[in-house]
């Protein structure tokens, strides 16, 4: 019996064989055999905005949507530019950065957009 390496997303071990794809059950998936985990590797380590372009630490980014601050009444309000802003890959909130009249925060990537 071939042994099927853990899912490069989940790492999952119940990772089964279709063809010439591996498919995880938990997280679905999908990967082609032939490729390694060097890729997956790559592609994890690398931050995008919403609109899928590659983010680079000291870009200026823009809110794309109202964040309510935890602790706060304040809000960071859409349209909001955030300028020099830091990657921390790994964790859910991958920016870090210091907006105007807020200070500094953690923001996930998801919610903003190059500017």
């Amino acid at each position: 019996m071939s042994e099927t390496p853990p899912c490069p997303k989940c790492g999952s071990g119940f990772v089964y064989e279709d063809g010439p794809l591996l498919i995880c059950p938990e997280c679905a998936h999908e990967w082609a055999a032939a490729a390694e985990s060097t890729p997956a590797a790559d592609e994890s380590e690398t931050i995008r905005d919403a609109n899928v372009l590659v983010l680079v630490a000291g870009d200026t980014v823009t809110v794309i949507k109202d964040l309510k601050i935890k602790g706060s009444s304040q809000s960071v309000k859409v349209g909001t530019k955030v300028k020099n802003i830091r990657l921390v890959p790994g964790g859910d909130h991958n920016i870090d950065c210091r907006i105007d009249g807020v200070g500094q925060m953690s923001l996930k990537s998801e919610f903003v957009r190059k500017a």
